[in-house]
């Protein structure tokens, strides 16, 4: 016979849940792209400075970018550019989708991060195919000489969200792989 009755907590778990949650993350950064860039557009005239902050530390900028990051591959042919930077993107977004509702090995940071990076990019997708001179960017923020750099190349939201959410996931996979070379080495 039992004595006492000790509560087990038994764990829940919601696969599809999990990995449909984080969309959430994605959605939001998609619209609050699309959201500021829609103000910038109608409130700024292109290339000229809107508002400034802090003297001149942050100012809110109206600007095309052509190109991807700091503006690289601006002087390609309009055709190489519509494959290199809209096609081979969606692609990307496309095969990262599909790992990552076919896998089950992502913790939920990194399944939130993953989906920060997927808002991210079809932020500045949608850009480029809906808007014919490139992507909006409007943050531009003092860099006072640190690498060169007077100024950090002008950026958005969608910018912010794939540089942030992809730093914390290659963070998480280094601390998850030294945790795990760590409790390899502990088994043996």
């Amino acid at each position: 016979m039992i004595d006492e009755i000790v509560p087990v907590e038994l764990k829940e778990e919601h696969p599809l849940r999990d990995k449909l949650l984080p969309i959430l993350l994605a959605v939001v950064v998609f619209a609050l792209d699309q959201i500021t860039k829609l103000l910038v557009v109608l409130n700024i005239s292109p290339y000229t400075i809107g508002v400034s902050f802090f003297g001149d530390f942050l100012r809110i900028i109206h600007v095309y970018n052509p190109g991807i990051a700091f503006s690289m591959g601006t002087g390609l042919s309009e055709g190489i550019r519509a494959i290199l930077f809209s096609l081979i993107p969606l692609a990307v977004i496309i095969v990262v989708l599909v790992v990552y509702f076919r896998s089950d090995d992502f913790t939920p940071f990194q399944r939130w991060t993953i989906m920060g990076i997927i808002g991210g990019g079809l932020g500045n997708l949608f850009d480029r195919f809906f808007r014919s001179e490139g992507v909006v960017d409007f943050i531009d923020v003092k860099f006072y000489g640190l690498f060169g750099l007077e100024r950090w190349p002008t950026f958005n939201i969608a910018d912010a969200a794939v540089l942030i959410c992809g730093i914390a996931l290659i963070i998480s996979f280094i601390v998850l792989t030294i945790r795990e070379r760590k409790a390899t080495k502990d088994t043996q």
